[in-house]
């Protein structure tokens, strides 16, 4: 067994480890159920990262996360160690083979969401691994009360069926201690070592500031502060609004959304990483697996929909150890903006049961029937077709989702089928004075045999590689054939693709659903509820707020936020006064020197002579030839 040590320096090129890590890797390698709770930006990944390492064998991750894992396996497999994660869109045959490889090609990790978890050929091989370690990432999910609670992490126990013998380790970077509790429960720790960091961050500065021209702020801050910097905003019209405002303030951003493509992502996030641009003005799509250490300044432009996303999101501020800022910029609309962003949009059980029964009878499910059946779908033509609002029964599917009730896949494709209505004999008749067709007509003939007898569904990209010829001329193609009467051709676009994983049940499939759906509305009212009181108080220190949200108790003013630096300025001004009370009443007995003044009064000689310069200022007393000080009135 190699020692943790010499494994982070061997492939991550550190030679120490941060605050907690190594108590958590040596309780890992020793074999103990292990809870770690690190926050943003505390290195969880390698706390199980490293003890997989450290022994033979195979670890299991579960995570919810598809672009986390995915960055996870690259970041492995770019170090030289074998890693893998199953995703959605594989083949059962590809499956097979890659189950196959974890368990006879020497990988050490094999990354997959919980919902994957419940196949029986996942479970089947899992049992047959040699594994060294359970990881279970963003654990809070398992809880009913965590955020993003997702029911499948519910089943992660079967794991430790399958491998009665391996130790689990769980790791989350916001978890109250309720959720913690469930955590281990539901995990079947026995004798837990609950790790958990303080949350507590000495150089990072929450500032909170009632904004009307928020815009105007922002670009005060960055003049200011010309570093590295993170604006966080509602939806994706703002990032490329904002960005276009800065740089047209001589500030140096870009932008990102989950709306842009790969290429688009890789090339903002390359000039944000390189210091190329200042700002990264993005929604909360971004963050996740971000460690850029020279962030100086987090903002946020709207209030956020829980204290656990601020507090992460904010967390990518300084983590170089220099001050930071995390700034939450408000005005008196954000409120209605917050509750309406986040609650009203909450599906009421009664809803999820009308959607769930239009979606069924949108794609002609049977009752008692759609397990595992597969429909594209055009999101859009769905809410337009029952009148139902488009953000409301978007979250609905999403929820359904959550639930395994269906797996709802983003996917943008267009749907084309196609029937010659003529003969071949006509057809090639035809060809003869249309030349331009004959290599994607053929094309098409050679792939798809049935294609005069029956409407057949096309594959554009097979069809265009196989005429060595774009997508669009494709079209353009089938679109000429239809208006010539030679095909019939029907062309739909949808963005999605949805799977039903339970039978059709009405009613009955939500009611199993119900007290969740409950729970988690009334979890993000708490949230919503916590983040307005946050930003309303501006009487207790805001790293206090924060730290007690969390669970820390016995925690000093952080001396830095918003609120302490109002106090301290308070208090200054509250010393002047009294100062200044002192040294009048001194002078209206007679004339003192700085000098007797300072022995004579209780201050610091700063704050005396400070006070003595404010009141020559104003008259209110004046030098004598003997450079004593006298009240000017006498």
């Amino acid at each position: 067994m190699s020692h943790p040590l010499n494994i982070l320096e061997r492939y991550w090129k550190f030679t120490s480890f941060r605050p907690q890590q190594e108590p958590i890797i040596n309780a890992v390698i020793e074999g103990e159920d292990t809870f770690a709770l690190l926050p943003t930006g505390g290195g969880k990944s390698l706390c199980f990262q490293i003890p997989a390492l450290a022994k033979e064998g195979i670890c299991v991750v579960i995570s919810p996360l598809v672009a986390l894992m995915k960055d996870q396996v690259k970041a492995l497999n770019d170090k030289g160690i074998k890693a893998m994660a199953l995703t959605s869109g594989i083949s059962y045959n590809e499956l097979d083979t890659l189950l196959d490889n974890c368990i006879y090609g020497n990988y050490k990790f094999l990354y997959l969401s919980p919902e994957r978890l419940q196949q029986e050929l996942v479970q089947d091989r899992i049992r047959q691994m040699p594994v060294n370690l359970i990881a279970v990432d963003e654990a809070h999910c398992i809880s009913q009360w965590g955020n993003d609670f997702r029911p499948a992490y519910k089943n992660i126990r079967l794991l430790r069926q399958l491998q009665p013998s391996v130790n689990v380790i769980a790791l989350t970077a916001s978890a109250r201690w309720n959720i913690i509790k469930d955590i281990t429960e539901e995990l079947d720790f026995i004798q837990p070592k609950i790790f958990k960091q303080s949350f507590y961050r000495s150089n990072l500065a929450y500032m909170v500031f009632h904004e009307n021209d928020k815009y105007y702020r922002i670009e005060i801050i960055l003049k200011k502060y010309k570093a590295s910097s993170i604006i966080y905003v509602r939806n994706r019209k703002l990032t490329i609004d904002l960005s276009t405002f800065l740089n047209s303030k001589n500030i140096s951003a870009t932008f990102y959304h989950g709306g842009l493509s790969n290429d688009e992502k890789d090339t903002n996030m390359s000039k944000w990483l390189n210091n190329q641009t200042q700002v990264m003005v993005a929604t909360n799509a971004f963050g996740m697996g971000i460690d850029k250490p020279d962030v100086k300044t987090v903002i946020h432009i709207n209030l956020p929909e829980s204290l656990e996303s601020y507090f992460q999101e904010a967390g990518r501020a300084g983590r170089d150890g220099n001050k930071a800022f995390a700034i939450l910029l408000k005005n008196n609309s954000d409120e209605v903006l917050v509750k309406n962003q986040f609650l009203k949009i909450l599906p009421s059980v009664e809803f999820v049961k009308q959607v769930y029964r239009k979606l069924s009878s949108y794609f002609q499910i049977s009752y008692g029937e759609g397990p595992y059946s597969i429909h594209d779908f055009n999101f859009n033509d769905f809410c337009k077709t029952y009148k139902f609002p488009s953000v409301l029964t978007y979250n609905t599917l999403l929820l359904l989702d959550r639930n395994s009730i269906i797996s709802l896949s983003k996917q943008f494709k267009n749907n084309v089928t196609v029937q010659f209505i003529i003969s071949s004999a006509s057809l090639f008749n035809y060809l003869e004075t249309h030349q331009n067709l004959v290599l994607i007509v053929k094309s098409m003939l050679r792939i798809y045999g049935g294609i005069f007898d029956h409407k057949t569904k096309i594959n554009m990209d097979k069809v265009a590689e196989k005429a060595s010829t774009s997508e669009s001329d494709v079209i353009k193609t089938l679109q000429q054939l239809e208006r010539d009467n030679i095909i019939d051709f029907q062309f739909s676009k949808t963005d999605a693709q949805i799977t039903f994983i339970q039978p059709r049940e009405d009613d009955k499939t939500i009611n199993r659903i119900a007290t969740v759906i409950e729970q988690q509305n009334q979890l993000k009212q708490e949230q919503v509820k916590a983040i307005l009181d946050y930003t309303e108080n501006n009487i207790v220190c805001k790293s206090i707020q924060l730290l007690k949200y969390f669970g820390e108790e016995n925690i000093k003013s952080c001396g830095i936020c918003s609120v302490c630096l109002e106090t301290k300025k308070n208090t200054k001004t509250t010393n002047i006064n009294s100062v200044k009370k002192c040294i009048i009443e001194l002078l209206e007995t007679k004339d003192f020197s700085s000098r007797d003044l300072v022995s004579n009064l209780d201050y610091s000689e700063k704050e005396i002579m400070d006070t003595l310069a404010l009141l020559l200022e104003h008259n209110i007393i004046s030098l004598t030839k003997t450079n004593t000080y006298k009240l000017s009135h006498l």
